[in-house]
This record gives structure tokens, C-alpha cells and sequence, in this order.
């Protein structure tokens, strides 16, 4: 490959030369060479203290999954002992990660799909009015939980995909933007030249942001954003913007978010059963491996290879959290005195 590889170049090598593609900005030119166990946990560690100050209403609690959800929390937090909106604290956390193009599953930056172009989904729901907006396979734009948002606030509607979900961001404002960044790039074009590259799409590489609020005093606010599997067939949908299988919120009783194979996790609707099961009176630890152990318990050897990740939070501020396989899983918890990325168990 020449030492300048240029948007023409990338168009011939992908066969992405359309004109509404040759309509959008730049790629990065630049030297692009393509040549180039952990132990089960019964519990995580927040234990009773943490949950019983939290149940007398004193503290916030924000949780989210992976390490960049440690600065989206802070951001968060930091939105709230100002005195910000939960929604606010909520977008502003994941927008983080979004913006960050060292987080190549999230926003900006992103694996591409098998196409090359990078997709992005998002969902945001608001517990005290049960309202939820998502954007799913949308292009161009950097921050998709913040058009999620939009969609949530300015439509009656609950999910706008491709085109639509683009031209409605468009309508509200939001500048169109090349989403590449010249690593993005070369990781695709090293997939692309393998000659037994996965034909069938079944490649890892998935880690969505879920992020939830909680105001100490029984509310809760929600957002999930990813880009989804990486090399994924165009226009694939995970569990992400799905209510019910990548995130769940219900006032009355706590709120859930999975992280993993979305394509797995969404055939059970995780988190809005790990949710009823926590309005069974079940606490948030068990009702995560409950949901784990329910896909198990449908196929042992094919689930315990599936990467599936689960977190939920009760109105009394007790958190669980459980992964399918050890060592895997990892959640931020902060609260006013605390920011922490912690290791989460696993029933495999």
C-alpha cells in the first residue's frame, strides 16, 4: 500500500464509491499499512451499607458498564451535585464515551460494519414519565444517545432507524460528521484483506455503554449507546436500542442494562426480566444471575460460550451485577464519595 491512501483509494478497495457516499466528508489519508481467568464472585462489593444509605434517600447512584463508564459516571455526577436533570447527567456521561475515539464500540471512532461504514445505535429511557426514545443504524452524527434523546422528547414515537432517525437529527441540528478516524480505518482495512476473514458474521467485539441514574429518592434515568458487533451485516440492529433487551426502567421498581452479544441477549429480553424479577421481590445480584441462568438452562453448551452481561439497580440503591463468563465483566458504581470500576461475578 502507498504511504498516501487516499478517500478514492478506500472507495476502490471497498466498494463504497456510491454518490451519497462520495457526498460525505473526507476519509483520513495517511499511511494506513494494514500490514501490521478470573475467579466467580457471589456478590459484587457494594454491600448493605452502600444500599441502605442510598434507600434513605441521602445519596445518587449512577452505574454503567466497562472502564469508560468510570468518566462517563464522573461526568455524570458531576452534572448532578450541580444540580442538573437526570436526563442531562444521563446524555452528558455517555457523550463521553461517544466522543472518545479511543472507545472504537461506542460513537465516534467505531468498528464499521462489513461495509465500512459505521452505525450507531442509542436508547434513553426517563423513569418518572416511562418515556423512551431510540435511534438505531444511524450515520453521520457523533452523539446518537443525544438524538435518542430528541426522539424521546420532540416525537410520539419510541425508535427511528436509518435514514429516518439521520434526517431527523438533521431537522433538529445536529451537524453531519465523518464518524472514521484513521485508526477506524485501518482496523477495517486489515479485516477486509484477510482472505479467511469470518464469512458469517459471527466476529466479537460489542461493548455497548449502559449507563443508569438513580436520584436516592426512587427515580431513575437510563441510556445505552454502541456501535454494535463490529463488521456486522449493514443495517443490523442489537439489543442496544431495544427497550427491554439492552436496557429497561421502571420507576416502581429499579432499572437494568446488559452489555455482550446483543444479538444473544435480546432473545431473552434481559433486562426487562431482570427487572420483574427485582419487582418479584428479588434482589438486584440474583435477578442478574437469574437471567443468565435462564439462557443457560436453554442450550448449556452454546450459552456458556456467549458473551452476556447484566447489571440492575433497585429503588432501594442495591446493586447486582453477573456476567456469563468469569473475569469478563466490568461495571462503574459512583456515588458522592466514590468512583469505582469493579469486577463483576459470573456463573460459568
Amino acid at each position: 500500500m502507498s504511504e498516501k491512501f487516499t478517500r478514492r483509494d478506500f472507495f476502490r478497495t471497498t466498494a463504497l464509491g456510491t454518490a451519497a457516499m462520495l457526498a460525505r466528508p473526507d476519509w483520513i489519508a495517511a499511511g494506513l499499512d494494514p500490514a501490521q481467568g478470573g475467579t466467580r464472585q457471589a456478590l459484587n462489593r457494594n454491600g448493605s451499607g452502600q444500599a441502605e444509605k442510598a434507600a434513605a434517600g441521602l445519596d445518587p447512584i449512577i452505574v454503567s458498564t466497562w472502564r469508560w463508564g468510570k468518566p462517563a459516571n464522573e461526568k455524570a455526577g458531576e452534572i448532578l451535585l450541580a444540580g442538573g436533570s437526570m436526563l442531562d447527567a444521563v446524555e452528558k456521561g455517555i457523550n463521553t464515551a461517544e466522543l472518545d475515539p479511543d472507545v472504537m464500540t461506542v460513537g465516534y471512532g467505531s468498528y464499521p460494519n462489513e461495509n465500512g461504514e459505521i452505525e450507531l445505535d442509542a436508547l434513553m429511557i426517563d423513569g418518572p414519565t416511562h418515556r423512551m426514545g431510540a435511534v438505531a443504524a444511524l450515520h453521520q452524527v457523533k452523539t446518537p444517545i443525544s438524538v435518542a434523546r430528541r426522539v424521546m422528547e420532540k416525537t410520539k414515537h419510541t425508535l427511528l432507524a436509518g435514514e429516518g432517525a439521520l434526517q431527523f437529527a438533521i431537522r433538529e441540528g445536529f451537524p453531519i460528521e465523518e464518524l472514521h478516524t484513521e485508526k477506524s480505518i485501518k482496523a477495517y482495512l486489515e479485516w477486509k484483506a484477510k482472505p479467511d476473514r469470518p464469512r458469517h458474521w459471527r466476529e466479537t467485539g460489542h461493548d455497548t455503554i449502559s449507563l443508569v441514574a438513580f436520584d436516592g429518592r426512587g427515580n431513575f434515568v437510563g441510556g445505552n449507546s454502541t456501535s454494535g458487533l463490529r463488521w456486522k451485516v449493514a443495517g443490523r440492529v442489537g439489543d442496544s436500542p431495544v427497550p427491554g433487551s439492552g436496557l429497561y426502567v421502571d420507576n416502581q421498581v429499579g432499572a437494568a442494562g446488559a452489555t455482550g452479544d446483543g444479538d444473544e441477549m435480546m432473545r431473552f429480553c434481559v433486562t426487562f426480566l431482570a427487572v420483574e424479577l427485582m419487582r418479584g421481590g428479588m434482589h438486584p445480584q440474583k435477578a442478574c444471575q437469574a437471567v443468565l441462568e435462564r439462557m443457560l438452562k436453554k442450550n448449556p453448551e452454546h450459552y456458556k460460550k456467549v458473551d452476556a452481561n447484566v447489571f440492575a439497580i433497585n429503588r432501594k440503591g442495591e446493586i447486582g451485577a453477573m456476567g456469563m463468563q468469569p473475569g469478563r465483566f466490568k461495571y462503574a458504581v459512583w456515588t458522592k464519595t466514590s468512583s469505582e470500576l469493579q469486577d463483576a461475578g459470573s456463573i460459568v
